[in-house]
């Protein structure tokens, strides 16, 4: 389903009239991405058990690979666009060598129990280019929708959430070397709830338009009493990202 919505959006993209399209102003980014996170923190529902990911249940460290989807055009007052699915599911199986309370549910020690930790979400970044030259800078906001869920033993709990995060993105261009690094930073901190999404990235982009990138990725996500789960998360590990810009 999530591969579908990927192509989905994929197809629109280039659905754009072929005159917009061909315009030396209008660009297409289009790249695929590999992530492979390790996954820390706890989270609880309805006040019951702090339960660690890492300690209590063994989740696995997830890895994912994703399209990235960037638009780019000269309108002044329509934002250009970055979309990305990023498919953050883990899970785990552990002889539990404590008793822990989820949902509403007593899991006895020594049971073992099969759990689901699934923070999937997509990255919709709406953004205006404040500088474009061998420096540049972003500004926008990042709509992060959740889809996924948290469970053990098939006691699930959705996670079913919108969170509109501050966008920055600034790049500094090596001249006339194809070279680049930069940083892009996504944050919210609202009441209890904070997020945080932050890269810190070297790159290589070719003449005609092909390109590779990396870096290191941490995402964090602290929420409190979301359809009646806190959690405490964070994921933190080095991406790839290949690329045809044009």
């Amino acid at each position: 389903m999530k591969s579908l919505k990927n192509s989905l959006v994929f197809s629109a993209l280039l659905c754009i009239p072929a005159a917009s399209a061909t315009a030396d102003f209008v660009g297409i980014n289009i790249g695929i991405s590999h992530w492979a996170p390790n996954l820390s923190g706890s989270f609880n529902s309805n006040n019951d058990t702090s339960i660690d990911l890492n300690n209590d249940l063994d989740i696995n460290d997830p890895s994912q690979t994703s399209l990235v989807l960037i638009l780019e055009h000269p309108i002044p007052l329509l934002p250009n666009v970055k979309y990305q699915n990023l498919e953050l599911e883990a899970s785990g199986t552990k002889t539990l060598e404590r008793t822990i309370t989820f949902n509403g549910e007593l899991f006895n020690s020594n049971r073992k129990v099969t759990s689901t930790h699934d923070l999937s979400h997509d990255d919709m970044v709406l953004y205006y280019e404040i500088l474009d030259n061998w420096v540049n800078l972003d500004l926008g906001i990042d709509i992060k929708r959740f889809n996924g869920q948290i469970g053990i033993n098939n006691n699930n709990i959705a996670i079913d959430q919108t969170l509109p995060l501050l966008y920055i993105s600034a790049r500094f261009d090596l001249p006339f070397t194809g070279f680049y690094a930069g940083a892009e930073v996504n944050h919210l901190n609202i009441g209890d709830d904070n997020a945080n999404d932050s890269t810190f990235l070297v790159g290589y982009e070719s003449s005609i338009g092909l390109g590779i990138e990396g870096g290191m990725r941490t995402f964090s996500l602290d929420l409190d009493d979301t359809n009646n789960v806190d959690t405490n998360i964070k994921y933190e590990g080095f991406y790839l990202n290949g690329f045809f810009h044009f």
